[in-house]
């Protein structure tokens, strides 16, 4: 059963070439990502939406794990319908990563402070901060994605095994709506770059932003666990990975970064 949508205010985030992203700001909601889901099979969807709660009370995060936010962070999702959705789902990790990553630099004066983390994390001095999850599917309006993009910024839940990051603790104070602007504005600079460029530009990007080579990590995947150095992406994004065995592509699985640190 789809339920009609709480009340919110909508504010309008410029974009290139005389677009704009509609941006929904609900003071609470379970999901940002769940309300786009269902918009979507209610036939209500609309290319470019973003939708922002300002407490979140049920999202999720990969690997079915729930994402906790005691309000003050960033739970940002936006919709992609029809022609808004042809970049590949494997590529949009990179895409939005880039973008969050642009968007939480801009509030933190520290330089080196921010890295991306193989497949959808950014990291403060190490520690998860924010994360990506995509979703994609098909509607009578054609294909859709929706991406859902968290961000720690008043306060980092507490999860056990895992060592997580705000932007609070470095002194920085900003908005979740503050944030969401910031994020959607980079969000178009890098869709325009992957139109004019490819992936080739995003990735580079990427890697420009990631640890270093040689980074040492730790890979679960499925049933298997196999740590390795970091050695780049391949060009369409898989990780390589130097092992004691040899070279390894990794096309999926659980990134943990050296000392088993549950980022």
């Amino acid at each position: 059963m789809t339920h009609s949508p709480p009340a919110f205010h909508t504010m309008s985030i410029p974009r290139s070439r005389e677009r704009a992203w509609p941006l929904q700001v609900h003071d609470r909601l379970g999901s940002t990502s769940d309300l786009c889901k269902d918009m979507l099979a209610a036939g209500q969807g609309q290319d470019g939406l973003a939708v922002l709660a300002l407490e979140q009370t049920a999202g999720r995060g990969s690997r079915g794990r729930g994402w906790c936010d005691p309000g003050g962070n960033l739970a940002l999702s936006v919709m992609l319908v029809g022609q808004g959705a042809i970049v590949p789902v494997g590529l949009w990790p990179f895409i939005a990563g880039l973008a969050l990553y642009d968007a939480v630099a801009g509030f933190v004066p520290e330089a080196g402070a921010l890295e991306l983390k193989w497949p959808n994390d950014l990291l403060l001095h190490g520690r998860k901060m924010a994360g990506i999850l995509i979703e994609s599917g098909a509607s009578e309006a054609g294909p859709w994605q929706v991406l859902g993009m968290g961000a720690n910024l008043k306060a980092a839940p507490r999860i056990e095994g895992r060592e997580l990051a705000c932007l609070a603790e470095c002194g920085v104070e900003v908005s979740p709506p503050d944030m969401a602007r910031a994020v959607l504005r980079a969000l178009d600079a890098w869709l325009e770059c992957y139109a004019a460029q490819g992936f080739d530009a995003i990735r580079a990007a990427w890697l420009a932003r990631a640890h270093p080579p040689g980074t040492k990590l730790r890979v679960l995947a499925g049933n298997q666990a196999f740590s390795g150095t970091f050695a780049g992406l391949a060009e369409d994004g898989i990780l390589l990975l130097d092992t004691p065995a040899g070279p390894r592509q990794v096309v999926t699985g659980e990134v943990l970064m050296a000392g088993g640190r549950q980022e």
